[in-house]
């Protein structure tokens, strides 16, 4: 993982993890309309429109320099080509944040997410002094869970019924990881 504090991006083998653009905002769209994607994220409406990306997306460079959340757009680091989205909050207080991401359904089961998620991890770590990382998934979407376990974080426990949405309640599985250098 290469971080530049002067770009806002990090760098893995195979990504680019930088902040998002306006001329994002459709890809995000389009992704992000997507069922399959609504129904295993916690915070992310349907239908997703591209008012909802420009809006998301207006937020990010300023909650970056205030260090409130540091959140992503997964690229392919030679074409470009976005994939996802990955973020990390700050709470500072507690020194530790959770990360959360989404990868466009015709690019699962690339890596993308792990890749990415590896390196929001290290960044945090090392770059932010986190004492600690963790991550939620609803139980009804295992892969979310796989990526957390391939990044070396480990269960913590599950919060039975804890989510009502589309009308049923869902178990929230929690995962978490110590800086391993402090």
């Amino acid at each position: 993982m290469i971080y530049s504090k002067t770009e806002k991006t990090i760098e893995t083998d195979r990504l680019l993890l930088r902040l998002f653009k306006e001329s994002d905002a459709k890809d995000v769209s389009m992704f992000c309309n997507n069922y399959n994607i609504y129904k295993s994220t916690l915070n992310l409406p349907y239908p997703y429109s591209l008012e909802c990306a420009l809006s998301w997306i207006a937020n990010h460079e300023q909650n970056f320099e205030l260090d409130r959340m540091y959140e992503f757009a997964i690229t392919d680091k030679n074409t470009g080509q976005l994939y996802g989205a990955i973020a990390i909050s700050n709470h500072k207080q507690y020194k530790n944040g959770e990360i959360a991401y989404w990868i466009g359904e015709e690019y699962w089961g690339n890596g993308y997410g792990t890749e990415a998620a590896k390196a929001i991890i290290e960044f945090a770590f090392k770059e932010k002094d986190y004492h600690r990382v963790y991550a939620r998934y609803f139980k009804s979407n295992p892969a979310s869970g796989k990526i957390m376990e391939k990044c070396g974080m480990a269960y913590e426990g599950t919060l039975k019924d804890h989510i009502y949405k589309n009308n049923s309640f869902e178990d929230i599985v929690f995962y978490g990881i110590i800086n391993p250098m402090k």
